[in-house]
């Protein structure tokens, strides 16, 4: 599919929770074909067209954002997830985005990641070129196609230090500081392409 990726920093040698930005449906793909995780998603994308099987065989924990029973029994998966020495893959912004940085992150994850005294390991992804970004009213074949049916689909991915803390609020500030900075030294290094 003309994929090219970048990738700055080491692979996490340590399970954790793994927090990332969130720009396209094919974010989950790019870290688990890098690292061994499992990716906790929205359930309507297990309806989607071969991303939606693609995700149901892989293990994709599925939730309804909307329903506390869902979400409740998503955190007990996690648990165990992690408690098995896996990786979960957890996007805190809750939806895509084509902003410069992040939006504001969830904090769930992060009350749960010192529950379980969990690492946390940020991770940054982006596309070189916004139009990549899976956002608004985009539909995912038309969005499939020109995103992957181009030359090259160039995606950069950091992968930091692990970190641990007793301190929710330290986590996700943080993480979203670390993911942060490297998206706006993503987009400068392009626009020096240009």
């Amino acid at each position: 599919m003309g994929i090219r990726t970048i990738i700055y920093g080491d692979k996490p040698k340590v399970q954790g929770l793994i927090v990332a930005n969130h720009r396209s449906y094919f974010d989950p793909i790019v870290i688990v074909n890098q690292i061994h995780a499992f990716p906790v998603g929205k359930k309507e994308v297990a309806s989607w067209p071969m991303i939606g099987y693609i995700c149901k065989i892989s293990g994709v924990l599925f939730v309804d954002r909307k329903c506390p029973k869902s979400r409740q029994e998503t955190a007990e998966n996690i648990r165990e997830v992690l408690a098995k020495g896996y990786s979960i893959i957890n996007f805190p912004e809750g939806t895509t985005a084509d902003l410069p940085t992040t939006l504001d992150f969830n904090y769930g994850s992060f009350v749960m990641a010192t529950k379980i005294k969990a690492a946390v390991i940020p991770i940054a992804i982006d596309y070189k070129e916004k139009t990549d970004a899976f956002i608004g009213d985009d539909t995912f074949i038309p969005h499939f196609l020109k995103c992957f049916g181009k030359r090259t689909t160039e995606i950069k991915i950091t992968y930091f230090p692990a970190i641990y803390s007793e301190d929710a609020a330290c986590l996700l500030s943080t993480s979203k500081k670390m993911i942060d900075n490297e998206l706006i030294r993503y987009r400068k290094d392009w626009d020096n392409q240009n």
